[in-house]
């Protein structure tokens, strides 16, 4: 089994991230695979460069983890975040989650990649033609619970 968190500037493995929710008890296993979009906000997108305060973001994701894992009974949840400079259609985020019924594999990838949004000390700085910019990052503190039931309402909508 590979590690359930990583932070790494190498490009991400969606099987890597799969093995690491391997094991019995699984019923169903859903993913999410973020990718570089050559397009935001009506402008044309040519990189991005993500940046993150590594100790804290792999505390985050255990965060993470542990919430979902005490949510949906029987879960196993892995998350790997590329750093660094990527390209239109390279993989930002790979999120993985194995869980005994297909409703709570979904619901839990979803509420990761809310949560990831909300407390990861990522940030993405985009360069698009003509300009550049800093987008998104994390605000909420890990461990404040409103923004933590509005991931979980988003996620099982």
């Amino acid at each position: 089994m590979t590690s359930a968190t990583a932070i790494t500037s190498a490009p991400l493995s969606v099987e890597a991230v799969l093995r690491a929710v391997e094991g019995p008890g699984a019923g169903a296993v859903a993913t999410f695979v973020g990718l570089v979009r050559d397009h935001n906000v009506g402008r044309k997108v040519l990189w991005l460069d993500y940046e993150a305060y590594e100790p804290l973001a792999e505390k985050a994701l255990g965060i993470i983890i542990a919430e979902a894992e005490a949510r949906w009974a029987g879960a196993r949840m892995a998350i790997h975040h590329r750093t660094g400079r990527l390209e239109i259609g390279e993989a930002s985020v790979v999120i993985a989650v194995a869980t005994p019924h297909r409703a709570d594999a979904f619901a839990a990838c979803r509420y990761a990649i809310e949560r990831i949004k909300q407390i990861v000390p990522i940030w993405k700085h985009e360069h698009f033609e003509g300009g550049e910019v800093w987008i998104e990052g994390a605000t909420a503190d890990a461990h404040d619970e409103a923004a933590r039931e509005a991931a979980l309402k988003i996620a099982c909508a």
